[in-house]
């Protein structure tokens, strides 16, 4: 069990003061974590010291403009993996009944493909496990960080870490498919709007052809790993 996950998960937290007063824990968490190279490393340190000493106000402006503008940077896996179909109503529904079988209750406030509370589970599975069910998202995880890295975010780090923490190299076509997404420009709020307005949420069983990166993903987080798997080992 790592308390990697969770230190990077609190990271990707909005910012609060009680958030600042973990950031010394954090660092030293980091600090102790050779699965992550020394470039990522201190990138890391670098926004641990940002979230500690910048304005909050500001860091909290700065979240919302990189986290909540646009679906593209979602900080929901799923939104990611099926958008708002159908089928990620019951793979939802299936990660909260796996969370309270690892005794993690979900608050009222976050869905449960939220990736902080995600990251907050696999801190208390076995590593294996967690850095396979990591690498399940990992096309994921590199797109959002080459979002980030476009925008100079320093939020970047993180999702540079979690590529380094789980056990598959990303999908070069599922990341150029999720990078061919038009992103919606975080201060047109009208346009943002209507976007998030036009597709409805459904939930139920979906006739749509499933993608493969997709479903390996759903299986993986609803508790198959591909080390659970008849024969099969993490690669």
């Amino acid at each position: 069990m790592a308390l990697i996950y969770r230190a990077l998960g609190l990271m990707l937290g909005y910012p609060t003061e009680d958030q600042r007063q973990l950031i010394p824990a954090i660092i030293e968490v980091i600090q102790a974590e050779d699965r992550i190279a020394d470039p990522v490393r201190r990138a890391l340190i670098r926004l641990g010291e940002r979230l500690a000493q910048t304005d909050i106000y500001e860091l909290q402006e700065d979240y919302v403009a990189v986290f909540d503008r646009t679906r593209t940077l979602s900080l929901n896996l799923y939104e990611h993996v099926h958008g708002e179909s159908r089928d990620r109503g019951q793979a939802m529904a299936n990660l909260v009944e796996l969370y309270r079988q690892h005794g993690l209750e979900m608050s009222a406030k976050e869905l449960p493909d939220y990736l902080p509370v995600f990251l907050d589970f696999l801190s208390v599975v076995p590593d294996d496990q967690a850095a396979s069910l990591l690498g399940e998202a990992a096309h994921v995880l590199e797109a959002l960080a080459e979002r980030l890295h476009k925008r100079e975010s320093p939020y970047r780090a993180v999702f540079g870490a979690l590529v380094a923490l789980s056990d598959a190299r990303p999908d070069s076509k599922a990341v150029a498919d999720l990078m061919a997404e038009p992103e919606e420009d975080p201060d047109d709020l009208v346009a943002l709007d209507k976007a998030w307005e036009e597709t409805a949420v459904t939930f139920g069983p979906s006739t749509d052809d499933g993608c493969p990166k997709a479903e390996a993903m759903l299986k993986a987080m609803n508790g198959e790993s591909r080390a659970d798997r008849p024969g099969g080992q993490a690669t």
